[in-house]
């Protein structure tokens, strides 16, 4: 691969990571049409590293007060395993801390339920993604779904949910669609958002549950490669490139999270899923021309 190669793909990434249209899909495609080689899942991780970046930049301040309330939770859960100790052991009446006292330590919980079967399904579907995520029939039939939920995005009713108001089921279903967004097509951003509207959430807080909760996902698939990333790097092949790629994702991410919030604000969703439809067919006829 070489650096306008890994440019135009960290911009593809940097684009459709965060605009539903499957960032997956899209690389997948333009890498069969330019005839460009799969360069591996590390590509593909350090595009979405990129990505992680756009996110921690535009949600900073959200994102510090979740690691503040995150580490004064596990305090407090320590100290709470303190006094049951007493109270077992040393059968004394003890007061225990209040766990979820505030909206940002809610949010914490609420994001750690939803990456419990994110995690899960990930582990699960490791090997069938690496086996599809160039398959066109299957990106096409993929983007064509990413399609539909999108158009249920913009019908679903203007929800008003909250930290303080969604349940930890809400955040289960919210982990398991983006789960299922690992396979190629299905756009992670898309299925996330449009899952949490249908489920009553406040709009903006749907982009910016689905955005930082991507945060862990895509750690834990980075922590899923590591093998690989160690044996490219061990092979000799050159990261510069990659390393390119990365950096214009997280660019290009960070002004595509603005617009995404808009368009969702604004019920526009639509436009993307025509573009959706579109691309899905281009894919399939693709696949069927061989």
């Amino acid at each position: 691969m070489n650096y306008l190669e890994a440019i135009i793909m960290g911009l593809i990434q940097g684009v459709t990571e965060f605009l539903p249209v499957s960032s997956s899909g899209h690389l997948a495609i333009f890498r069969n049409i330019f005839n460009i080689s799969d360069p591996d899942a590390v590509f593909d991780i350090l595009l979405h590293a990129g990505t992680i970046v756009a996110v921690l930049v535009v949600y900073f301040s959200d994102i510090k007060k979740l690691i503040v309330e995150g580490f004064k939770l596990l305090f407090d859960l320590l100290v709470n395993a303190g006094l049951l100790c007493k109270h077992v052991f040393g059968r004394q009446q003890v007061k225990y801390r209040r766990l979820v006292n505030s909206a940002y330590r809610k949010f914490v919980v609420l994001l750690f339920v939803s990456t419990i079967p994110t995690g899960i399904l990930g582990i699960l579907l490791k090997d069938t993604v690496k086996i599809v995520r160039t398959d066109l029939l299957i990106i096409g039939v993929c983007l064509l779904i990413t399609a539909c939920l999108l158009v249920i995005c913009d019908m679903s009713p203007e929800g008003k949910k909250k930290p303080k108001n969604v349940t930890y089921v809400d955040a289960f279903s919210v982990g398991v669609a983006q789960g299922a967004a690992t396979l190629p097509g299905i756009s992670r951003s898309g299925t996330t958002i449009a899952v949490c509207t249908k489920l009553g959430f406040d709009r903006k807080f749907a982009v910016k549950y689905s955005f930082i909760m991507s945060v862990p996902a895509i750690l834990g698939a980075v922590i899923l490669e590591i093998d690989d990333v160690s044996k490219t790097v061990k092979s000799g092949v050159s990261v510069g490139p990659y390393i390119v790629g990365m950096i214009v994702a997280a660019i290009v991410g960070y002004f595509c999270i603005k617009t995404l919030l808009r368009m969702v604000c604004k019920k526009k969703m639509k436009y993307f899923a025509a573009y959706c439809v579109a691309a899905g067919l281009v894919s399939i006829i693709m696949h069927i021309a061989g």
